[in-house]
């Protein structure tokens, strides 16, 4: 028998074994709202204190679009820096709460991870993502600075492709990634949620003070400064989102976006 819960746009279902399932879905795209983030600090609150929970897989529905679509861009148009600096202080109370979750985290990825859809991946302790799912930092084409870098520096990937991705915004698969040490695994679609729930399962039989413990050591391990970074380049980014280049990229994008949906 399992629990189910719900925050918003994360339905939480708790089973017998104490692996906890976590689907994110918010169509289209998943794409991340400041609701979202709202949602996401909910969600770590209840982990906190909830002791039946001892592995954590996060995943979103099978025919979702993407595993995270990245920022929803509806909340960038008429964007100022003042607005971007608010936005990124409410950001910032809820996204180190994801960070900090004192279990072990999943992420299970079958469909395109974006933006911050790939710090999240990044934030969480292991990562399996099906051949066929795309990864991208695209702040650059709207003129913008991601914060991921600092994340890649963190989990050791190699400095040149982290650069590749961060200056072209260029969309990469899982397969064309695999090197650069980002997955734990890199499998055909249908594989990647049974491979996250087998490894969850495996590590929810193990002591829950330990597991604990080990979470924590691993963040202390991690250290500040890729988080000092990410700050970085936050402050570095508002000091551009006024610029026309970034309005008019935000702006063709949510056109696109309306085309697509006609077809």
């Amino acid at each position: 028998m399992s629990i189910l819960r719900s925050f918003g746009s994360f339905a939480l279902e708790v089973r017998d074994d104490g692996v906890a399932i976590v689907t994110f879905s918010r169509p289209p795209v998943n794409a991340v709202s400041l609701s979202v983030y709202e949602d996401i600090g909910r969600f770590a609150d209840h982990v906190a204190g909830d002791d039946t929970i001892r592995s954590i897989v996060i995943t979103a529905p099978e025919a979702a679009r993407a595993w995270c679509g990245g920022a929803d861009l509806h909340e960038f148009k008429n964007m100022t820096i003042e607005k971007r600096k608010e936005r990124y202080r409410f950001i910032n109370e809820q996204l180190p709460r994801f960070h900090k979750i004192d279990r072990p985290m999943i992420a299970a990825i079958r469909g395109a991870t974006i933006g911050v859809g790939v710090m999240l991946a990044g934030m969480c302790d292991l990562r399996v993502a099906s051949e066929r799912a795309r990864f991208a930092c695209p702040e650059v084409d709207y003129g913008l600075v991601g914060g991921s870098a600092g994340m890649f520096a963190m989990l050791k990937m190699p400095e040149a492709k982290v650069r590749e991705m961060v200056y072209t915004g260029r969309t990469f698969t899982a397969r064309e990634l695999e090197s650069t040490g980002f997955f734990n695994y890199v499998v055909p679609d249908a594989a990647v949620l049974p491979l996250a729930l087998d490894l969850a399962g495996e590590i929810a039989r193990k002591s829950l003070p330990a597991l604990r413990a080990r979470k924590l050591a691993s963040l202390m391990q991690e250290g500040p400064e890729w988080m000092e970074a990410y700050l970085e380049a936050q402050e570095m980014s508002s000091a551009l989102v006024e610029r026309p280049e970034s309005g008019a990229a935000v702006l063709a994008a949510l056109e696109r976006g309306k085309l697509r949906k006609k077809r």
